[in-house]
């Protein structure tokens, strides 16, 4: 790197410390102002963090190895998940704005009551504060080490570091980010967030079109890359045409077995921890100014996610296979293709963007981390008469403890992909308990306590090395940690009373969440509730028709893949005219129970 490139980056690291450090006295009124913004940001703010949040400088080196070892759709590893945000949209946003919780932990104790709540509430605070999310922060300075390391860095400013490189790129990291995410709370996280999101865009699109124009443009790319790997790498969804119409089988060189595809599609998405949203998309939905904008914040998420940002990653990820055919660690192709032919400044840039999508999510990893230590275990048990200064000053302590941990997290790691198997193994099984809470008055603390314990102990049994316990296939893997985790919580469900009327009709007051799992505290309240479940699960429907037509047609259209892009296309189309019609019908009040 030459000298104009260091200039970029120390121009927009002195903007991005110097904004942070300004916001500091807004985040500095109150816990709410630090950890939810005071409940009063806009739509595409928090949707453009959410999103940011989600793009990491672990994203790209991410698909990069993934798209090498496992082809095009192993991407449904993390292109399932755009169900449940789907889901999010309609269902889940305004029930959300509505708890006004600082954090998703603390809506445990608003759905349930007694030791019982206080016990899941501080578990799931520890839980998520500590080893869930820093492991997260791990692998983004994983993988901002391995950009440091591949660009070399600490080389190009003189310093010989030797072995000890990785440490020394680990705490100058944690260092920065700690101080600039430390002043400004959830105020500068989100606000920084919004440059840090399109500077990071910016860099991927440059990426990738460098590089495709590079290898001579798509037509040329498309056979080369195959050509230059055993597996079906470019098939979305790898499937096989045999003799007759109907006649479809799953390909023999598919980098993903059938059994994984069908646990991504028909499993992971509702499973998963974040069936009903996850901890920082919650954070954003309960910081806007009201449920409309918490709704329109979740969809402006899913555009930027998945429709906008997918293909540049994947196509710089097919261009590293034809590059770089012997590389040894599959996810350095991005920043090795960066590096060799990317011009002075240029160069400058697209790193700034890299260094503004890992300090998006670390900053909203910190700050989310701090936000359990601060709100639902030193202010629910051992404070609960502090000052909201006392609670600043600890929210910003807990910054520290959260970033040094996941620094620690990131210094052991080896790869990228395997610390995001990791995430998703131990996330998996408490899914359906988060959905159902919202829906049926039966759901316990016990129950949630259980899945949440039961599905990350299961979880991280199955990926411990030589133990051999479960199958190899990652998505028997994660049916198997479902069901046993599902059938474990049911059985404790049971086996303990149910909650209190007294708490599950302040709850249904508060959220007024529809359906016949409520039909009792509706018909003793006589109110109504806020939602039409079956309009509401009607656009889900059809916006996941709308949301993976277009990301398909799209890469249907790059890769060539004219059949793919026509069919995708027209399940976009029909999906849009279909949540357009749904859009247009009127939502009456729904009468009092026992009242025509």
């Amino acid at each position: 790197m030459q000298t104009i490139d260091w200039i970029i980056i120390l121009l927009y690291l002195i903007i991005t410390m110097a904004l942070g450090i300004y916001l500091s006295g807004k985040a500095s009124k109150s816990m709410e102002d630090f950890f939810v913004s005071g409940r009063s940001l806009s739509w595409w703010l928090a949707g453009t963090s959410m999103a940011a949040t989600t793009f990491s400088i672990d994203t790209p080196l991410y698909i990069c190895g993934v798209v090498a070892t496992r082809g095009i759709a192993g991407n449904w590893e993390w292109w399932s998940f755009g169900i449940s945000h789907v889901v999010l949209i309609y269902i889940f946003a305004r029930l959300w704005r509505r708890s006004e919780v600082v954090t998703d932990a603390e809506l445990t104790e608003l759905r349930y009551s007694g030791k019982m709540a206080a016990i899941l509430r501080a578990t799931k605070g520890f839980l998520f504060a500590v080893p869930i999310n820093c492991i997260g922060i791990g692998y983004a300075m994983l993988a901002m080490v391995k950009v440091v390391s591949a660009l070399e860095l600490w080389e190009s400013l003189g310093f010989n570091v030797g072995e000890s490189g990785k440490l020394w790129s680990v705490i100058a990291v944690s260092i920065f980010v700690l101080i600039y995410s430390g002043f400004s709370g959830l105020w500068g996280v989100v606000i920084t967030d919004f440059f840090q999101f399109f500077l990071g865009l910016f860099g991927a699109f440059v990426v990738a079109i460098v590089a495709v124009n590079h290898v001579g443009g798509i037509h040329e790319l498309i056979p080369a890359v195959q050509k230059a790997t055993d597996i079906d790498v470019l098939s979305v969804i790898p499937l096989t045409r045999g003799e007759g119409l109907f006649n479809w089988r799953w390909s023999d060189v598919a980098g993903i077995s059938l059994s994984t595809f069908s646990a991504y599609l028909l499993v992971q998405w509702w499973s998963f921890r974040r069936s009903d949203g996850g901890g920082e998309f919650i954070q954003r939905l309960v910081s806007a100014k009201d449920e409309a904008e918490a709704e329109k914040a979740a969809w402006f998420f899913n555009i930027l996610h998945y429709i906008i940002r997918t293909w540049p990653w994947i196509l710089v990820a097919l261009v590293a296979i034809v590059i770089y055919p012997d590389l040894d660690d599959r996810e350095l192709g991005y920043p090795k293709l960066m590096l060799d032919f990317l011009p002075p400044a240029m160069l400058g840039l697209v790193v700034a963007s890299l260094i503004a999508a890992f300090m998006s999510t670390v900053s909203t990893s910190i700050n989310w981390g701090a936000s359990y230590l601060t709100n639902d275990l030193y202010r629910r048990f051992f404070a609960p008469n502090a000052t909201q200064a006392q609670l600043v000053l600890v929210g910003r302590i807990a910054s520290v403890v959260v970033t040094v941990t996941g620094a620690i997290a990131a210094f052991f790691a080896q790869d990228v992909s395997t610390v995001f198997r990791l995430v998703i193994a131990i996330g998996t099984g408490p899914g359906l308990v988060l959905i159902l809470r919202w829906y049926w008055w039966r759901i316990n603390a016990t129950a949630e306590l259980t899945a949440m314990v039961a599905g990350f102990i299961i979880g991280l049994t199955s990926v411990i090395p030589n133990l051999n316990l479960f199958p190899a296939d990652f998505g028997l893997r994660l049916m198997i940690i479902s069901g046993l985790t599902a059938i474990i919580w049911i059985s404790a469900m049971y086996l303990t009373p149910p909650e209190s009327e007294e708490t599950l009709t302040k709850f249904y007051l508060k959220v007024r969440p529809a359906g016949i799992g409520w039909r009792k505290q509706q018909e003793d309240t006589g109110i109504a509730p806020l939602q039409n479940l079956k309009l509401d699960s009607l656009k889900v429907v059809a916006s996941i028709f709308l949301l993976f037509g277009l990301m398909l047609s799209i890469g249907g259209f790059l890769l060539l893949q004219s059949f793919t892009g026509w069919v995708s296309l027209i399940f976009a189309v029909g999906g849009g005219f279909w949540l357009r019609h749904l859009n247009k019908q009127k939502i009456f009040p729904m009468p009092r129970p026992g009242v025509s």
